[in-house]
């Protein structure tokens, strides 16, 4: 008896005090919550909030054709704000940016919506889906150089409409325009609009589109009432991406516009070359808020982190 009342008792201590050894040895909450954000705050510090500051503090800097003096002036943003320059090239970069918006959240809605509410089978869906992330498997840079010849005055596009009779002469505005400029970010940032989209149409019960049906409402007010309304977070990330990359582009346009048109970044870029380092901060702070501004702007639309934890 004594024996068996002993082994019943001796595993019961044994287990609470290996419960207790444990409770000792786990990290309090609020320690690993952030041990888990550590590297990405580590990585977000040392890559951007660092050179965002050196760029703020420089940019206050005075400045000659010798060199560059700790100061703290406001002349390098007088001169930026002043100048009319300034304001055509961020009306030009953001008229781009706005054309291009339009231009892939229609192509990236029409294609999300295919893939997600007309293609049944999840395996056509993904080759579908790779199928239009092929050109991101080659270089930017390369897919960009590539609309050269097919949009030139004797490339691959005017032969075919010479040889259809549609025209009897080379189109001239197919290349080194804003055309070509539009034509190449459509072609590079379609599919950034494609997937957020796609992932926040793949969320919705396909009940609630037969039921707006079974109710009387036309494909329209399905269109409208129901599924724009479900994938605004989709809509609304894939702005932030394609804004972002065309405020912050200088390739495309310094090549597919021959010189003709002109980029924050390509201005900036022209500033640093005349190691004209304090105004080029300065041009930098301005670009920066400016992008905050439009994606803040974007957010006031949908709570995007509470859309997410969903």
């Amino acid at each position: 008896m004594i024996s068996d009342a002993v082994t019943s008792i001796l595993p019961s201590r044994l287990l609470a005090s290996g419960e207790r050894r444990t409770r000792r040895g786990r990290l309090p909450p609020w320690m690993v919550s952030w041990a888990q954000v550590a590297p990405m705050a580590l990585v977000l510090v040392v890559l951007f909030a660092l050179p965002t500051i050196l760029f703020l503090v420089v940019s206050f800097y005075d400045w000659d054709r010798v060199g560059i003096y700790p100061a703290f002036i406001l002349d390098n943003y007088r001169d930026l704000l002043t100048t009319p320059a300034t304001w055509r090239v961020y009306v030009s970069s953001l008229r781009f940016a706005a054309i291009v918006w339009a231009v892939t959240l229609f192509l990236g809605f029409n294609i999300a919506y295919f893939l997600i509410f007309h293609v049944r089978s999840k395996i056509t869906r993904t080759v579908l889906f790779l199928l239009c992330a092929i050109p991101f498997w080659t270089s930017g840079i390369i897919r960009t150089i590539a609309w050269i010849p097919f949009l030139g005055r004797n490339g691959a596009f005017n032969t075919m409409l010479m040889m259809a009779g549609i025209t009897s002469k080379p189109l001239e505005f197919l290349l080194f325009s804003d055309f070509a400029v539009i034509i190449t970010y459509v072609h590079l940032f379609t599919l950034l609009m494609v997937g957020p989209i796609a992932n926040s149409m793949a969320k919705i019960d396909k009940a609630l589109l037969e039921a707006a049906i079974d109710a009387g409402a036309s494909r329209w007010r399905v269109m409208v009432d129901v599924v724009i309304p479900l994938s605004k977070t989709g809509i609304v990330l894939g702005s932030i991406l394609v804004f972002t990359q065309v405020m912050g582009d200088y390739f495309v346009v310094k090549q597919m516009s021959g010189g003709q048109s002109a980029s924050i970044v390509s201005m900036l870029s022209t500033e640093i070359q005349a190691m004209q380092y304090p105004p080029a901060a300065a041009n930098a702070m301005v670009l920066v808020v400016f992008v905050a501004l439009l994606v803040a702007a974007m957010m006031k639309v949908v709570d995007v982190r509470k859309e997410l934890v969903k």
